[in-house]
């Protein structure tokens, strides 16, 4: 049970009862927003009183609805949806009716609307942080996020798991590729004792539940979303949590927050917040390129990274969900190599060297480019599962029909780790060429001044970033290289793992 929800005039958040799983809207959600009365008279406005006196100058600038045209534009993207009213208490809002709070219930135009296509149409990148007007939550109307949104969408019949009706998807059996050899053995081995389980999941879900409550105090339109290697299959054992708050809806709201300004604002005042909740621990705002809000939920023992509209990490989340289960040595061959570079502290973006992104992006990249590829280019070869420009509440079902790739190279993943730290030694060209997974192949580095000068460039598939650009040292890039040199000239003569990466120890740190 999370501690405070009592206290803040909730029942009680109980394990096990939060049905609001990941990206599923359910019928019935437990938590109900406060209507806009109670938002002005309850205890709320005592408890959180600091938060009501915050200069309203930087979210003012933000568009907001100022009648009831604007207002019907907004919540109606389609003649179905126009037949769905926004309700309050069971009725229908009225166009006069207001709130002194309403500065923060952000709302803005339908992401359809021909100002959005005509923005993804001259900016792909920008496109892709689109954010889409979300179904206002503790109200009736169809789960976004199932048949009955989209009736002429054919059932689930690809090679990822869905999330609808499997509550736990990363627990849904796929085949693991048969171990020939020692190599392969040990890394199905830690494979399968390290990957994410159902409960580590579990964990994770019901605290995004129980902040999204909690954060929906002070933005009651906003929705928090798990993403990263919590859904994205590679996550393990011991993986961090990414969250992302949308706290605007419409187009181009990364534009509409900035992330140098007022997402640090935002994230400020859910930091002031956090403080107040028992259960959280160590809320830290780091004031990066993106921000995010770093804390650890003392009751999973989880640490979490929290961020504000930074959407193009849920688009790629499910980008990569469809890599990691589309072949069966992807999965197993990416854990390694993270655990491998963690092991020689190299995964670590916040001390200059890899992030775990950029590693899973490094790893497909040699995947795809291989004399066999081993996996496809998802991006080429099924655009519109993976249009930039794609509501976010769709983007869960748009691989949901991508069919298992039947690869014709029979490489074991002993083979394929070998071959990666060989590629990244002596092949690839760190100083002339960028890694592409959106291409599926090594790309000319740009002559912009974000690629300019850069050791490392790792190419974000949907918004093109740097996803390298923590790699700003020439002393940790060598580093970086020796560590890819010297694990493959070692492996090679032994082909035993433990001569790269301690299995045992590893295992044991789950």
């Amino acid at each position: 049970m999370y501690p405070n929800s009592s206290i803040l005039g909730r029942p009680p958040y109980k394990r096990g009862t939060s049905n609001d799983f990941l990206y599923q809207i359910p019928l019935n959600l437990a938590p109900a927003l406060f209507s806009q009365q109670q938002l002005i008279e309850s205890e709320y406005n005592s408890r959180n009183a600091n938060f009501h006196s915050v200069p309203l100058n930087v979210l003012s600038r933000f568009p907001s609805v100022s009648s009831s045209h604007d207002w019907n534009h907004v919540n109606h993207t389609s003649p179905q949806a126009a037949a769905v009213p926004t309700t309050s208490q069971g009725r229908k809002r009225r166009s006069d009716e207001h709130c002194p709070f309403d500065v923060k219930r952000q709302r803005f135009q339908s992401p359809l609307s021909q100002a959005a296509v005509a923005t993804a149409a001259s900016s792909p990148a920008a496109a892709t942080h689109s954010v889409v007007h979300l179904q206002s939550e503790g109200r009736s109307y169809a789960p976004a996020f199932s048949a009955a949104s989209s009736p002429q969408t054919p059932k689930p019949s690809g090679c990822v798991p869905p999330l609808r009706g499997s509550p736990y998807p990363e627990l849904i059996d796929s085949p693991i590729p048969a171990a020939k050899d020692k190599l392969s053995q040990q890394i199905l081995e830690l494979f399968q004792t390290c990957q994410q389980q159902s409960d580590d999941l579990e964990k994770k879900e019901l605290c995004r539940a129980e902040l999204q409550r909690e954060i929906q105090r002070l933005f009651p339109q906003s929705r928090v979303y798990l993403a990263g290697s919590s859904l994205n299959g590679f996550g393990s054992r011991s993986s961090d949590a990414d969250l992302c708050l949308v706290v605007q809806e419409g187009p181009l709201s990364h534009l509409q927050v900035d992330q140098r300004t007022n997402a640090i604002y935002i994230l400020s005042l859910v930091q002031q917040l956090f403080y107040r909740l028992s259960y959280i621990e160590r809320p830290q705002l780091i004031r990066a390129k993106v921000p995010i809000l770093k804390f650890r939920d003392k009751v999973s023992g989880v640490e979490f990274d929290l961020n504000v509209n930074n959407v193009v990490g849920i688009r790629n989340t499910f980008l990569l969900r469809t890599y990691a289960f589309i072949e069966n040595r992807v999965r197993p061959l990416i854990l390694v190599v993270k655990k491998w570079a963690r092991h020689h502290g190299i995964n670590d973006a916040s001390r200059g060297t890899l992030s775990s992104y950029s590693l899973v992006l490094m790893v497909l990249h040699y995947l795809q480019t291989l004399p066999e590829p081993v996996i496809p280019c998802l991006q080429k070869e099924y655009p519109e599962c993976f249009n930039s420009a794609m509501q976010l509440h769709l983007v869960h079902e748009g691989p949901r029909n991508v069919p298992q790739y039947h690869s014709k190279n029979r490489s074991t993943i002993g083979d394929l780790l070998l071959g990666f730290l060989k590629y990244y030694a002596t092949v690839f060209n760190w100083d002339k060429c960028m890694i592409s997974v959106r291409e599926a192949k090594a790309l000319p580095k740009p002559g912009s001044n974000e690629w300019k000068n850069k050791f490392i460039c790792v190419e974000e598939p949907f918004d093109g970033s740097n996803t390298a650009r923590a790699v700003h040292e020439k002393m940790k890039f060598d580093a970086i290289k020796t560590e890819f040199m010297e694990s493959w000239q070692q492996l090679q003569v032994r082909k035993d793992l433990n001569v790269i990466l301690p299995v045992r120890a590893t295992i044991q740190k789950r």
